[in-house]
């Protein structure tokens, strides 16, 4: 094993000089820099100080943007079309809602909603910050604008609604048919054109009378949805309140399955203004025996077609119609209808409803509809039997009076009223031959092979 070499110890004097220094080391070569590598160098130094500038920058406009803006209260905007980032924000500057159209513009810019920007009616809260007002207009929140469509009304009184309102643009192409617009409330921006409208009001009716049919009872006398619609238009026209639609929607189910004559005043006016609507006075005595496709004081059974627009309360009291054994009602002079099942009930009720109308006469307040679009019952109770036209064929009934046993001019209660009442007219215990308007002319079904007499619903167009 060998030792290490041992270190001579150096004398007191020895240790006592000064060792010598070690040589320097060799000086390092310098190397030269390259000039791209230094201009990169300065690049990044001069990105770097822009991006914390810019982010800086940016920081701060993103605090001012979400500070309470100048406006001293609510305030509705109109952008109009076509205006670009530009010419809103010197808009919103003129109208005091921002005070720096340019901090607008950036903010714009920077949240990628430049072009995002629509024209539209805007209102815009107090004090909204610039970040509200640009979300406001970039996602398109629009005031809303409502109009609404009462039941009842014929198509083209719902077109000139239409028409008559400056919100909405726009013509429309066609009037839509009686019975195919669902009545309510429809909400929309200012410049909505009315042929959106009109096809988003024939839409929602389509909707809803398929929901509608769908549940109908298996028992109804109703065979088409197009009938169901025809029904509940004259239920909606005879009756204003709710409570009473499926009462009087049974009272009309009830004499179809009778083969009664459905006897509703709607029906006339309907067929002598059509899609005016409204006579504007009292039905007179002749116009109720005019015979016209809907006067079902003339025909059988459903007219051809709607006579109003029903809503959807009016379609479902058809399909869950009160089951009762009414055939008659006459307005009780409260706003409502008194009901009966038999003719002697009927006429009972119209000598009360005369009592209230007399009373309010001769106390000097208006009566009840003012007469408007109805007829009044006759003056005394009828005297005949009721007897239906259930023991006749439906043709028969339709066209040919009974020359065994005449027919009585039948005349209903009111407006809202009595299906059903006929009048006196003659002297007690005679009664007057029906009027038929197509008896021995080309138009007379018996004459004219051309006519189904299976379907009474299939009458000829008549002038009186």
């Amino acid at each position: 094993m060998s030792q290490p070499p041992r270190v001579a110890p150096r004398s007191p004097n020895e240790a006592l000089k000064p060792v010598a220094p070690p040589a320097p080391p060799p000086k390092a070569r310098k190397r030269r820099r390259s000039p791209f590598v230094g201009l990169l160098s300065g690049l990044f130094t001069t990105v770097l100080v822009l991006a914390g500038a810019v982010g800086g920058g940016i920081a701060y406009l993103d605090s001012r943007s979400k500070a309470p803006g100048p406006l001293a209260a609510d305030r509705v905007l109109i952008i109009p079309k076509e205006n670009g980032v530009t010419e809103i924000a010197d808009l919103l500057q003129r109208e005091g809602l921002i005070e720096h159209p340019w901090a607008f513009k950036v903010a714009a810019y920077t949240s990628g909603k430049a072009a995002s920007l629509k024209a539209g009616e805007y209102l815009f809260k107090a004090r909204a910050s610039q970040k509200d007002i640009l979300d406001v207009i970039a996602e398109g929140k629009a005031v809303e604008h409502s109009i609404t469509i009462p039941e009842g009304l014929t198509s083209e009184q719902i077109i000139a609604r239409l028409q008559q309102n400056d919100l909405l643009a726009g013509d429309i192409n066609q009037v839509p048919r009686e019975g195919q617009i669902l009545p309510d409330t429809y909400k929309f921006q200012r410049g909505s054109t009315r042929q959106a409208m009109v096809d988003r009001m024939t839409r929602d009716q389509r909707r809803i009378l398929n929901e509608v049919w769908a549940k109908r009872p298996a028992d109804l006398p109703i065979k088409t949805p197009q009938e169901l619609v025809i029904l509940a238009s004259i239920v909606e026209k005879e009756t204003g309140r709710a409570d009473e639609r499926p009462r009087v929607a049974g009272v009309f189910i009830n004499r179809l399955n009778r083969k009664m004559k459905l006897q509703s005043d709607p029906t006339i006016v309907y067929g002598l203004v059509g899609g005016k609507g409204t006579l504007g006075r009292g039905i007179t005595r002749p116009e109720i025996t005019q015979a016209t496709p809907y006067n079902t004081y003339v025909i059988d059974g459903l007219p051809p077609g709607p006579i109003a627009n029903p809503g959807r309360a009016a379609l479902e009291a058809v399909v869950n119609h009160s089951r009762t054994k009414d055939l008659y009602f006459v307005a009780d002079g409260s706003g409502g209808h008194a009901f009966a099942e038999t003719l002697e009930q009927h006429n009972r009720n119209v000598a009360r409803w005369r009592q209230v109308e007399s009373a309010r006469r001769d106390s000097g307040r208006p009566a009840a509809d003012a007469g408007v679009d109805r007829a009044e019952p006759p003056p005394g109770p009828d005297q005949r039997t009721e007897a239906p036209a259930a023991s006749r064929p439906d043709s028969q009934a339709a066209t040919t009076p009974d020359q065994s046993e005449p027919e009585t001019y039948p005349v209903p209660g009111n407006r809202r009223a009595a299906a059903g009442q006929p009048v006196q007219a003659g002297a007690a215990g005679t009664r007057a031959r029906a009027f038929d308007a197509s008896e021995g002319t080309t138009r007379d079904p018996l004459l004219n092979k051309t006519f189904d007499l299976n379907s009474p619903k299939q009458v000829p167009q008549l002038k009186p």
